[in-house]
């Protein structure tokens, strides 16, 4: 095979190039600013027609930029890990479609999940052969089922298991039925059907796979720049340059080699591009976070003839079925509305156990939630200061908070992908705490859905999630408006999560700051004592 060498620089004036030297004369360019989804490309055709390896060059150059441009040692760590192996990856395919073979088979790919044509790419004698899809231009080898038509992601290096497709992997319940439409949300277990068996899982690697979210594919890639800074705005509340910057620093794990973002950050980045919702991508999250998720449902708590609500707890509930505390405060407003209750992060939550006792007590000092912090992660007395950050970059992916934050984001997403799967045109979602960062997620990823179905309307209450923010993206697919209703006495707000997030605040205790036409704050204070309170004292609008 060709020698390929892929080099990144950083350039004046934010200016980023790629180039790219295949042995015998193959040559790519690219160039572009920091900011741009897509950059300027010349050179070999081969090359320059490749989907995935574009992407990944161009991902190996915002990368490479972003360590070191980031803010801390810790970022810029990670997208130096980040760079490295989107570089590797770039090698990988540009030495395979410089080696164009004669031989070709049609088949679903399981990084793009579309049917293609894939050409088989000329090896030595005695290695794994290697395939191109000819549309995303992932490297595929067909699935190790012999009875089976459909290609496998081909990972770099030597096969040493088998490679299932994403049917047999069980990425996806169905190559044909990725879009696949539901009555109402109660059918929403039509969604994980599958209609091969999970052969991965027979050869005791489907859990390896799993964690890395392999299966949002290559072509995921494609849209690294521009979703990355889809997410900046979407969680980091930055804009422009900063957005694209921010995003891409949190883009999770995930095997590059198939171009997965990563269960971390890759869920909330995909759907943040309303084309992934109720599509194929959206079909991989979906199911990739139901097998990682054992507690996730949805239950049917009533039925009706009004408009449906969906209700979602936070780290408050104890995760059982029923009513629970919304009976009083969802029948007074929505009497005639079918509702549904999202079941979520159980694990995480209970991770989280010691805030519901935070949450009883007055919290008059910071001391408190020092104490808070060193029942939540054992590192927690060393890493928080009386008056300061809580907790350093480096802990956070341990930390319980940031842990269930992430699942919050995540469900999110999913329960977007859900609601975009029916054939319900309208929707009310009403959110508690972490649930009501869940119901913002959803609303946001809805928001970037064109055809999505709208939103009459959001409740939230106590959320916990930041007050700052560009907050268009959440209520542009809603047709009422979305309801805050918010408390300055919240101490779970005022102080464990000013802690654990930075000194950021919390719309649930200051309100959303800037407010849309459409975006209304209702302080409740003189009536919400506690961050449980929401249930018992307030009405919604």
């Amino acid at each position: 095979m060709s020698k390929v060498k892929v080099v990144a620089r950083v350039l004046e004036d934010d200016h980023l190039e790629c180039r790219i030297d295949v042995d015998g004369g193959k040559k790519l360019l690219l160039t572009g600013l920091t900011t741009d989804v897509d950059p300027a490309v010349e050179g070999s055709g081969v090359l320059k027609k490749n989907r995935a390896l574009l992407d990944n060059a161009w991902a190996l150059a915002k990368f490479t930029y972003l360590k070191v441009n980031l803010a801390s040692p810790e970022e810029q760590e990670n997208a130096a890990k980040r760079a490295k192996a989107h570089q590797e990856e770039a090698e990988w395919i540009a030495e395979l479609a410089a080696a164009p073979g004669a031989v070709s088979q049609r088949g679903w790919c399981s990084s793009c999940f579309e049917k293609a044509t894939h050409n088989k790419v000329e090896r030595p004698t005695g290695q794994t052969p290697a395939y191109l899809c000819q549309k995303c231009g992932a490297p595929t080898l067909p699935c190790a089922d012999p009875r089976c038509d459909n290609m496998a992601v081909r990972e770099r290096g030597r096969v040493r298991i088998p490679r299932f497709c994403a049917e047999h992997r069980h990425d996806i319940p169905s190559f044909k039925n990725t879009d696949l439409t539901i009555e109402g949300l109660e059918d929403y277990e039509e969604c994980f059907k599958y209609e091969q068996p999970n052969l991965s899982r027979n050869a005791k690697i489907g859990g390896s796979l799993l964690a890395g979210l392999a299966v949002v594919g290559t072509a995921g890639v494609a849209a690294a720049p521009a979703i990355g800074g889809a997410l900046g705005t979407l969680i980091g509340g930055y804009s422009g340059a900063a957005a694209t910057s921010y995003g891409l620093a949190l883009l999770g794990g995930g095997s590059l080699a198939a171009g997965g973002l990563g269960m971390a950050g890759g869920t909330v980045v995909v759907a943040a591009v309303g084309a992934a919702l109720g599509g194929a991508v959206g079909a991989s999250v979906t199911n990739a976070y139901v097998r990682e998720d054992k507690s996730f449902r949805i239950e049917m708590l009533k039925s009706g003839s009004g408009v449906p609500v969906v209700v979602c707890n936070g780290f408050l509930s104890e995760g059982s079925s029923g009513w629970g505390e919304w009976r009083e405060l969802i029948s007074s407003r929505y009497p005639d509305s079918p509702v549904y209750k999202l079941h979520w992060g159980a694990k995480e939550l209970k991770d989280l156990g010691i805030l519901g006792g935070y949450a009883s007590v007055k919290v008059a000092a910071p001391a408190a939630v020092k104490a808070a912090a060193m029942s939540a992660t054992k590192q927690g007395a060393k890493k928080l200061l009386p008056a300061g950050p809580a907790l350093l970059f480096a802990d956070l992916v341990r930390n319980p908070w940031h842990v269930a934050k992430s699942r919050a984001d995540k469900t999110g997403v999913v329960l977007a992908d859900l609601l975009a799967r029916t054939k319900t045109s309208r929707f009310v979602l009403v959110g508690h705490s972490l649930g009501a960062r869940v119901m913002v997620i959803a609303a946001e990823s809805l928001g970037t859905k064109e055809d999505g179905p709208k939103l009459e309307a959001v409740h939230l209450t106590g959320a916990a999630i930041g007050a700052n923010s560009d907050w268009e993206s959440l209520v542009a697919g809603v047709d009422d408006a979305v309801y805050n209703y918010f408390s300055s006495n919240d101490k779970v707000l005022k102080y464990l999560y000013q802690a654990a997030m930075g000194g950021q605040r919390a719309a649930g205790q200051v309100g959303f700051s800037p407010c849309p036409a459409k975006l209304i704050n209702i302080d409740v204070s003189s009536q919400v004592d506690r961050h449980s309170d929401y249930y018992t004292k307030i009405k919604l609008r």
